[in-house]
């Protein structure tokens, strides 16, 4: 059975205080949810290590904004620092991006792909999509969908024509904005 992973990321013990806002947006560029998830205080930070580098992804005023967008198989989230930097952009794939609760959710497909600011990226967990195909929690279908979405952005991305990444401060603006205007 595959995981459904939601936006407001409610289940994750690590946050001690959070601020979140989310939005539909209609745009000639993207089509779908957005979310911002202000990490105003965590009890630890949390870092990832890629090859030869760790980097920080969760701690004290970070924020993370995630776009699901309609018709995909992917949501993205981009994650900043608490200077508005960003830290990474990592995409999900997916078999299925819905809405429950008025709190977007993707069934997450095991592949993912990480794109750091210097322009790297890094593919991860192909092991657990290959064991999940064996084990059973997927089919044929789903399997291939996965290699085929990741292998469909990683050209994009290579090819400078994946144009979420671009848009990623524009949307926390917007997000921001509601915050400040406290919808």
């Amino acid at each position: 059975m595959l995981k459904k992973r939601y936006g407001n990321r409610s289940d994750w013990k690590r946050i001690v205080k959070r601020e979140y806002v989310q939005s539909y947006i209609e745009t000639k560029e993207f089509t779908g949810t957005i979310t911002l998830l202000h990490l105003v205080q965590v009890k630890e930070p949390l870092w990832v290590d890629y090859d030869d580098q760790s980097n920080c992804i969760v701690d004290n005023g970070y924020t993370w904004m995630q776009h699901f967008p309609v018709g995909e198989n992917f949501a993205l989230t981009t994650m900043f620092d608490s200077k508005g930097e960003i830290v990474q952009w990592y995409i999900d794939i997916c078999n299925e991006i819905g809405i429950e609760n008025n709190v977007p959710w993707w069934e997450d497909l095991f592949l993912d792909i990480v794109i750091l600011p210097t322009g790297e990226i890094i593919l991860l967990d192909e092991d657990e999509l290959e064991e999940a195909l064996v084990g059973g929690s997927i089919n044929q279908n789903m399997y291939d969908l996965a290699w085929n979405e990741t292998n469909r952005i990683i050209s994009l991305i290579r090819e400078q024509k994946f144009p979420l990444l671009q848009f990623s401060k524009d949307h926390k603006e917007l997000l921001k904005a509601q915050f400040q205007r406290g919808e």
